[in-house]
């Protein structure tokens, strides 16, 4: 009924608020002789409404009423939000903060789960620990305390090992073993600075799947930055790694050791990382991995550093997209597919094929920039000290650009001129395999009376020799390919 009421009562606040409406019917109802009792009805009518209104109206405070209050909503709507210093974890680092920070995450491995995600994986549902933006030391890592659980998310402060912490571990371990196929699923860590004190690595990642580690910057390891292991798909983005904090240049560049980022399982990414400091940049050695938008100047090769390490020979299924190596090379034993694209070569920094077991199959080196310091060094070099690459298919290294430094490629084009019935071009110093032309494209232009016939003769030490049966003046135009094609 009140409701109702209400209603009327907008009804009729309208229409004797329209002042223009009652002004044109002002002169009919006058005509009746009942405008004014009309009115004066209308006005204590209003009056009365307006009156109940502010009854059943409740009144409005000038101060905003409080949010409820958590113990006041439904059991399982509150988010899974572990605050680290609610656990006692000091944010100041001054004190040791690993156990408080092992029962927090111990409470959210325990907290509500909302069904399962792979079989085996309790899903946690987004829970959070919360490091508040704190520095916290931690004398040993920080370890979920069994496998089976994903959804999670470790985030916003910095770890910092104390001088006691073991040389062996990692500030963050995903490592628990596991009866099921995978340890974890869908853990976040994020937003953090990792400092190793040169004590053990920053963060272990063991059997897991679809890892995230995002805006990380991590320091001071004397192992790996970051080891992933077995599993799949773990992300590696938009961070930073360095053994020592340093921008380039640094005096003690020969030192440097450790490897940034280890990659021992497949169908891992790492997409825009900058590797400062390290002995090694990334350790491959799992199958499928993809690098893209890496920029590495952790030492530089001439100290004896490699910005990229390929150690999978014969399975090596690795692309490296528009990256950055900077005065550090990329080294890939025994490469079996694998593409080098759209990246930027600075410093002399080169490509490096070892031989192992002497393959080298389905390779597209293309499209790259190299440039140096105009001291002979060439672009894609190779190391046949444990026998000669033999098995050779499907090899394609062209349309690289190049200032300061030799071009080499699989692919190339030669010319001569000259009046007699041989004509020679010497692919050897552009052809990366020696003794090596597979695929030869060759035409004779002849200014003279003379019709000669002429074929290709030699190809034996990467030379090409053209010979005629008469003495005529030619130019010999001719192309030549070493990516033998099965």
């Amino acid at each position: 009924m009140i409701m109702i009421i209400m209603g009327l009562a907008s009804l009729f606040i309208v229409h004797v608020n329209g002042e223009n409406s009652l002004s044109f019917d002002h002169q009919k109802l006058s005509t009746d002789g009942h405008y004014d009792d009309q009115m004066q009805n209308m006005k204590a009518f209003k009056q009365s409404l307006l009156t109940r209104r502010q009854l059943v109206t409740p009144t409005i405070s000038s101060s905003p009423a409080p949010a409820p209050q958590a113990m006041n909503q439904p059991p399982g709507s509150r988010p899974h939000v572990y605050e680290v210093t609610s656990y006692g974890a000091d944010p100041t680092g001054k004190l040791d903060s690993t156990e408080a920070l092992l029962k927090a995450i111990t409470d959210a491995f325990n907290g509500p789960s909302e069904g399962f995600l792979m079989k085996g994986i309790a899903n946690l549902g987004g829970a959070y620990i919360n490091l508040q933006g704190g520095n916290y030391r931690i004398s040993k890592p920080l370890r979920l305390p069994a496998a089976g659980v994903g959804n999670l998310m470790i985030s916003g402060g910095t770890l910092t090992a104390s001088d006691d912490f073991p040389t062996d571990g990692y500030l963050i371990d995903l490592s628990a073993s596991s009866s099921s196929s995978y340890n974890f699923e869908y853990i976040t860590i994020k937003d953090l600075m990792l400092d190793c004190n040169y004590r053990g690595g920053g963060i272990s990642v063991i059997n897991s799947l679809r890892t995230n580690i995002d805006n990380c910057y991590i320091a001071h390891f004397n192992t790996e930055g970051i080891l992933v292991q077995d599993g799949h798909e773990t992300y590696i983005r938009n961070s930073f790694l360095g053994q020592h904090i340093t921008a380039g240049g640094d005096p003690g560049e020969r030192n440097f050791s450790g490897t940034a980022i280890s990659l021992r399982g497949n169908d891992n990414s790492v997409t825009d990382v900058v590797i400062f400091s390290a002995a090694i940049g990334v350790m491959i050695s799992g199958q499928a991995n993809t690098l893209s938008g890496v920029h590495c100047y952790n030492k530089a090769t001439g100290f004896g550093g490699t910005g990229i390490y390929l150690k999978l020979p014969s399975l090596t299924q690795t692309r490296i997209v528009n990256c950055y190596l900077d005065y550090s090379g990329i080294v890939a034993e025994d490469p079996v597919q694998l593409t080098i694209s759209s990246s930027f070569f600075l410093g002399d920094a080169y490509i490096l094929f070892k031989s192992v077991k002497g393959l080298a199959k389905g390779i597209n080196i293309v499209d790259n920039m190299f440039s140096g310091s105009n001291k002979g060094i060439e672009i894609v070099q190779l190391d046949q000290s444990k026998g000669p690459f033999k098995q050779i298919d499907q090899v394609l290294v062209d349309r690289n650009n190049v200032n300061g430094m030799n071009l080499k490629a699989t692919v190339a084009k030669g010319s001569v001129q000259g009046n007699g019935t041989s004509w020679t071009v010497d692919f050897s110093p552009v052809l990366l395999f020696p003794n090596l032309i597979d695929h030869v494209q060759y035409s004779v232009s002849s200014s003279g009376a003379l019709f000669p016939s002429h074929a290709l003769r030699n190809v034996s030490e990467n030379r090409v020799v053209i010979e005629s049966d008469v003495a005529v003046p030619a130019s010999v135009f001719i192309t030549v390919d070493q990516g033998v094609s099965s």
